[in-house]
């Protein structure tokens, strides 16, 4: 019987979920444990139905009571159990006790793992739709320290039986991915997905790390994120780690800076630095419980049609050296962004942008998709007690100020916008430094890929030396037409 006849085309073959249990189980080095909180055994159910389960599974557990879990895994600071920190205590433990139980000696050939997941599901009152972590530490060879993978994630399904059944599949696709796609990272988040419909879950934040993923950077696997429409945005630190949205969001204050910070120029850190003053000084607004976030959204990232993952990368270096807390999004319209935020906030929103972006702002093309038009996504992006910090902008020629005194929308859109003016939504940043107005990203790129050395000046104490050591921004991708 031909493998292929006329008309065919050539498709990649998924295994079944039951297959990758079953190739695991018949591999007779991979030996390990299964330790599942939250939503039942619903991972090691998948390889003990698969067959020849004996040879790999050491042990499972479900610690489910709370004082049980606490008993073995330790009482965790913040009273929560479905965090990362319990998710490491869990995997720490049990690799632990695996080695300490099964001898090298007796098993020299033996490749051990745990896999972990601390979940909550669908409340009875199906208000809150539950998240989870969900990791793996490993090894591929007997002699060779651990790798681990660790992921957070969000149902969206509504009933507990639906992500019980995603999550264990999703599990088999954790752990047959970190022994049979480790060398292929890219590859490995997409297969997360094997017959799991995207709308199920989503994935917004992963983590790899030790010797199998030494040359991964966990910000690019943040772009994959995105770009394979597992999540909307993703955020990482100073540190190259993926950081919860969740753990920097919650319940905090926040002010957002839209750009392409490519580079960061002196407008940028002056922008952030003005706003932020301003937005401390409101009514409610404590220091301590507020975040500032610079926000590069997806559409920023685009040469040719395509996403430019080492002009990403530049950027993204760049910020984190600086020490700031970056977030990448897929959102092109304000309000969407607004939406993300009330996700895990009530209290205080503020937005840091130019002249140009809140002219875009009030362009109803941005809204046609929207049965409300530019009125429901107004609604969403001012209903909480948002507000927006304007940087003026200097005309090169004449050297007047466009503020928002004197801004010109769109002639069906003055009386929208005076309205917001009017209450206190769109506020001038007037200490702002005239002396930098000047200064353009695109400008100062051309000028670094063009090799000249009057570009230093444009930029903040100590950007230019870390372009230089790093050799940033030395692509020829096209230039963004943007001044932020």
């Amino acid at each position: 019987m031909p493998d292929f006849i006329k008309g065919d085309i050539e498709f990649e073959s998924i295994p079944s979920v039951k297959d990758k249990a079953l190739r695991i189980n018949l591999n007779e080095n991979i030996y390990g444990t299964f330790a599942e909180i939250g939503a039942g055994q619903e991972t090691v159910r998948n390889f003990f139905r698969a067959g020849g389960a004996s040879g790999t599974i050491a042990k499972t557990i479900s610690a489910y009571d709370k004082d049980f879990s606490d008993a073995i895994y330790g009482v965790e600071e913040d009273g929560r159990y479905v965090t990362e920190a319990r998710l490491k205590k869990m995997l720490n433990h049990e690799m632990e006790l695996l080695e300490e139980r099964i001898l090298r000696e007796k098993h020299p050939h033996k490749m051990y793992f745990t896999f972990a997941n601390t979940v909550a599901t669908i409340d009875f009152a199906k208000k809150y739709k539950g998240h989870g972590w969900v990791g793996i530490r490993y090894q591929t060879d007997p002699e060779e320290a651990y790798s681990e993978i660790i992921l957070h994630l969000r149902f969206h399904e509504t009933e507990a039986l639906l992500q019980q059944h995603t999550l264990g599949t999703l599990g088999v696709n954790l752990i047959y991915g970190a022994y049979y796609k480790y060398d292929t990272p890219k590859k490995l988040l997409r297969y997360l997905y094997d017959h799991i419909d995207k709308d199920k879950i989503e994935i917004d934040t992963i983590n790899f790390s030790g010797p199998k993923f030494d040359d991964v950077d966990n910000r690019l696997m943040s772009l994959q994120l995105i770009k394979n429409g597992m999540t909307d945005a993703v955020m990482f630190g100073p540190d190259g780690n993926n950081i919860l949205p969740a753990r920097i969001l919650y319940k905090k204050n926040i002010l957002a800076l839209r750009g392409s910070f490519r580079p960061v120029t002196k407008v940028n850190i002056d922008m952030y630095e003005k706003s932020l003053e301003m937005f401390l000084t409101q009514n409610k607004v404590e220091e301590e419980l507020t975040v500032t976030i610079f926000e590069i959204t997806l559409s920023n990232l685009r040469a040719e049609g395509e996403i430019d993952e080492e002009d990403f990368m530049d950027r993204a270096k760049l910020l984190c050296s600086l020490g700031y807390t970056v977030m990448i999004s897929n959102f092109q319209e304000y309000y969407k962004l607004v939406e993300y935020f009330s996700r895990y906030t009530k209290m205080r929103l503020g937005l840091a942008m130019g002249v140009n972006n809140l002219v875009d702002i009030f362009d109803e093309k941005y809204y046609r998709h929207l049965s409300g038009g530019i009125l429901e996504a107004f609604g969403k992006l001012f209903f909480k007690d948002l507000k927006v910090y304007l940087y003026p902008m200097r005309n090169p020629e004449t050297g007047e100020y466009t503020t928002s005194e004197n801004l010109k929308v769109h002639p069906r859109m003055k009386e929208l916008y005076k309205f917001f003016k009017y209450n206190g939504k769109v506020i001038d940043i007037e200490n702002f430094n005239p002396d930098i107005m000047n200064i353009f990203s695109r400008e100062v790129l051309q000028k670094i890929e063009d090799g000249t050395d009057d570009w230093e000046d444009m930029l903040p104490a100590g950007v230019a030396e870390i372009i230089k050591e790093k050799h940033l921004f030395s692509c020829d991708a096209p230039l963004a037409d943007t001044k932020a």
